[in-house]
């Protein structure tokens, strides 16, 4: 089990890319959430199986939107109690 906060560069607010991460989690067992952060960047907590989250986050860099993603950092962290489902933060 392994639990990634993903950071996305580039041109990924204001073009439905939460929306599109979104519909992406629905195709995996992942868990978490997305978020717009004030600085332009899009704040991404994937948690799963290493397998369904890696292959999670290469689902997204292979959908319509990636050509938005400049630069996309990632570490692990920690699991926050409580995680269930997918959603989008306001």
């Amino acid at each position: 089990m392994k639990t990634l906060e993903v950071h996305y560069e580039g041109r990924v607010q204001g073009v439905g890319f939460r929306a599109m991460v979104k519909s992406e989690a629905r195709g995996y067992e992942v868990a978490g959430r997305v978020s717009n952060l004030p600085d332009g960047r899009v704040r991404l907590l994937a948690s799963g199986e290493d397998t369904e989250v890696d292959a999670f986050l290469e689902g997204i860099r292979k959908s319509p939107l990636a050509g938005h993603i400049r630069l996309e950092t990632s570490a692990e962290t920690r699991r926050p109690e409580g995680l269930r489902g997918f959603h989008i933060d306001p």
